[in-house]
């Protein structure tokens, strides 16, 4: 038997899964100690559950993933059968290498943290690199929003597209999107400044007199997107839009994506998203209810994980 839970981080998404896979969310208390602590408490039976634990580490993030693993300890106290973390959104998974002397590699903290707290599965979603599924010593579900970002995009009716990759990074998922609306794709080069700047240098490919789709895996100041905008647009592009599947977007990000040549931001709700005039967060919740029940009676996901 399937037994869903939720922290605190993104309970409305939750909620949208227990309503695909039409389950009730299971109860339980997930409270804050005076000194800041996070106590925990499953309200109904879990013992010989399959239980999926919703929770995207999204800011706050450490007590975000901080929860996640007390869930987790919950339910692996409570006899569990089987524990798998559903993290739409994957925090820290940027630092993923030492590109720098003495720095940590945190998403590999982080895989250890989930395996050593008792997770045996872990589904997610567009990991900023791909790679980290090899940090964890469970499978790893892997899927794309894709799928949900193209459909929108192709009812949206854009002639005359061309997609861009905000950076050289970033070509991979680029070329599979232009792959899938059937349109050219372009390259913009870019310098990194600090973590919050961001220059672009120049453009490779032709997107003078065409309207424009930014592709990206996150955005959180977005200072990537913003300028590629500003430099598309001196280059002669016309409507530029934005397709990310993460959108963490921070005050300065509202402030950089109102002032900028971007339409229209989409992106997914793996995070809390309020909809306004620049961004339109659609749904994954269909896209995570039926990969839970296809993990739930032991399905293949591999067609899920198809852009």
């Amino acid at each position: 038997m399937m037994k869903i839970l939720s922290g605190r981080a993104h309970p409305e998404l939750a909620k949208s899964i227990c309503d695909v896979l039409d389950v009730e969310l299971c109860a339980c208390n997930v409270d804050t100690f005076p000194d800041g602590e996070t106590f925990i408490k499953i309200n109904e039976n879990v013992r010989g559950r399959d239980v999926f634990l919703i929770q995207p580490t999204c800011p706050p993030t450490n007590q975000n993933l901080m929860e996640l693993l007390i869930m987790v300890d919950a339910a692996k106290r409570a006899s569990a059968e089987r524990i798998t973390a559903v993290i739409p959104f994957f925090g820290y998974a940027r630092q993923d290498r030492k590109d720098q002397p003495r720095v940590p590699i945190t998403a590999k903290l982080v895989a250890n943290l989930l395996v050593a707290s008792g997770v045996d599965r872990v589904l997610t979603m567009d990991l900023h690199a791909g790679q980290i599924q090899g940090f964890f010593d469970i499978p790893v579900d892997h899927l794309y929003a894709a799928p949900v970002l193209i459909n929108y995009v192709k009812k949206k009716g854009i002639d005359n597209l061309v997609v861009v990759s905000p950076d050289v990074g970033g070509i991979k998922m680029s070329h599979a999107y232009a792959g899938a609306l059937g349109v050219d794709f372009a390259i913009v080069a870019k310098n990194r400044i600090s973590a919050t700047k961001v220059e672009a240098l120049s453009v490779i490919g032709e997107v003078e007199g065409k309207n424009v789709l930014l592709v990206d895996d996150m955005t959180e100041t977005a200072g990537t997107l913003t300028a590629a905008a500003q430099l598309l647009r001196e280059r002669g592009a016309k409507d530029i839009y934005a397709g990310v599947s993460h959108a963490v977007l921070s005050d300065l990000a509202i402030k950089r994506l109102a002032d900028s040549p971007i339409q229209e931001l989409v992106t997914t709700n793996s995070t809390p998203v309020e909809k306004s005039e620049r961004v339109t967060p659609l749904s994954v919740a269909e896209l995570l209810g039926e990969a839970i029940r296809r993990i739930h009676w032991g399905e293949s996901v591999t067609s899920l994980f198809d852009i």
